[in-house]
């Protein structure tokens, strides 16, 4: 029976080689490694039965159907497997077939399969959402395993308007499967899932991680540290994770967090157990990646604290001009009615220089929403590169440096915190020393894998109260430096 998983992997790479890569995105169909899937399976605690249901819904070629089904070979208590693959691209439907085909025909136990190529999502709509056509005992499964679909689909999109309660704006179609594969399940059963990491975090993935992670718990969740290894075959630089999830209400003390280098050795891999609450934290659910001691030592640290930067009356916003859409309005040096236009390039060591001889660095326009009151502010990068080693970039702007305009404008690939009254010199230099701190780039690091700094995560991360800040932001005027160690020992006496 070892074997089978070899015959499918060599199946289905004559396929990848001859199908275009940009007929499979259509589909946004991505194929799982052999060792990917074997890992996947062996994560399953294989329930004490004769009979086990498993689904494989976007089974592709059905690899993860097969990794499973060598693995309920062995376990000798199981008589019988039967497996459900959902696939419904017309191009992979035959070499599904014919590999699913040849494993029953090699294999030590009964095993049969159905191959159903209805859309996921919509087939199941009336028995998701209770409607008047839903079946009265819809069947479920013991086990689902799947590589989904990563592909966003408008916010209009049947399989969106099918799902009402976890979708916000448009939604991505891998945690429509996800959240669906969790109604599928019995209850205790259990899914291992590989997928993107984009919804441990963020207002877009709220109402999905709420009801996920509410009718689920998270037991193990595994993470690739190299993102370009994941889909070698695939060309794929997506920040991918393997989670592993029990269909109930009830939550462990901890999580098993897993980490490799890549997809192609899984015995080379951390192990770390994190207390369940520190990992699935608030209402909205945020999962905290976090892979050793000194990380939960991080958010323990933190959470101490009670507020957010809106409890105390500030808020990070997105910087207000989209530059290549206002290319008009755009000016390379100073004339009548131009005000700076500040960009990242402007914040350099901890604070904004300007000018700096860039081009289209001053803005002429009457659109108020091109502009803002020039006062103070901190100003953060937007953007930075995998490779940096800071994700937090800061710059303390003051509005006394600039007194001859009364406005200003911040370019979107910048940040900045701005009060509901305008901050003092205190408060800026105090929010300076939070966020180019050690520990709060650790945190964030925590929180958001990508390289964008998003403003509603920001505003999430706990804060000290308003008092702390303006004391930290004193004692940095004070002694005049603004490296990240001083910020460190600054923030360290109030931690």
């Amino acid at each position: 029976m070892k074997d089978t998983i070899d015959y499918v992997v060599k199946s289905t790479t004559e396929y990848i080689e001859q199908m275009p890569k940009s007929l499979r995105k259509k589909y946004g169909q991505f194929f799982t490694s052999k060792e990917t899937a074997v890992f996947m399976a062996e994560l399953f605690t294989i329930p004490k039965r004769e009979v086990i249901s498993v689904l494989d819904p976007g089974a592709g070629s059905g690899i993860l159907s097969v990794a499973l089904i060598e693995r309920l070979q062995a376990v000798p208590s199981i008589r019988k497997i039967e497996l459900v693959c959902y696939e419904n691209d017309p191009n992979v439907l035959d070499l599904l077939r014919s590999n699913l085909e040849w494993v029953c025909s090699h294999a030590i136990k009964e095993v049969t399969f159905q191959i159903v190529t209805d859309n996921y999502i919509l087939s199941q709509m009336d028995n998701y959402n209770l409607m008047l056509g839903a079946v009265l005992n819809p069947r479920k499964f013991d086990l689902v395993i799947g590589n989904p679909p990563y592909m966003k689909v408008p916010k209009d999109a049947p399989e969106a308007m099918a799902m009402p309660d976890v979708c916000y704006g448009a939604p991505n179609l891998y945690f429509l499967f996800a959240s669906m594969s969790l109604f599928n399940l019995k209850d205790n059963g259990e899914m291992v899932y590989i997928i993107p990491r984009s919804w441990t975090s963020g207002a877009y993935f709220k109402r999905f991680r709420q009801k996920f992670l509410d009718d689920g718990a998270l037991e193990h969740i595994h993470l690739f540290v190299s993102r370009d290894k994941v889909f070698e075959k695939e060309s794929v630089l997506q920040e991918t994770i393997i989670i592993k999830v029990k269909k109930t209400t009830v939550k462990p003390d901890s999580i098993t967090i897993t980490t490799t280098q890549s997809n192609a050795d899984f015995s080379q891999k951390t192990v770390f157990d994190a207390p369940y609450s520190t990992v699935v934290n608030g209402e909205d659910r945020y999962v905290y990646l976090v892979t050793n001691s000194e990380e939960v030592e991080t958010l323990s640290k933190m959470n101490n604290w009670a507020d957010t930067l809106p409890s105390i009356g500030l808020k990070m916003k997105t910087g207000l001009t989209v530059d290549f859409r206002n290319r008009e309005a755009l000016r390379d040096g100073v004339e009548k009615e131009a005000v700076p236009l500040f960009y990242s390039q402007h914040i350099q060591d901890g604070k904004v220089v300007f000018p700096v001889g860039k081009e289209h660095e001053y803005i002429v326009t009457e659109q108020n929403g091109l502009r803002q009151k020039n006062t103070n502010y901190l100003f953060v990068k937007r953007f930075t590169a995998k490779e940096e080693r800071r994700r937090l970039q800061c710059g303390v702007y003051l509005a006394r440096k600039h007194p001859e305009y009364t406005e200003i404008s911040t370019q979107n690939k910048i940040n900045f915190i701005c009060g509901l009254r305008d901050l003092s010199e205190c408060v800026v230099y105090g929010l300076y020393v939070l966020f180019n701190s050690t520990l709060y780039d650790s945190y964030y690091r925590i929180l958001n894998g990508s390289t964008q700094v998003n403003s509603t995560e920001i505003n999430s991360m706990p804060v000290p109260p308003m008092s702390i800040i303006e004391e930290m932001g004193k004692e940095l005027i004070r002694i005049r430096d603004m490296s990240e160690a001083s910020c460190d020992n600054i923030l360290r006496s109030y931690v």
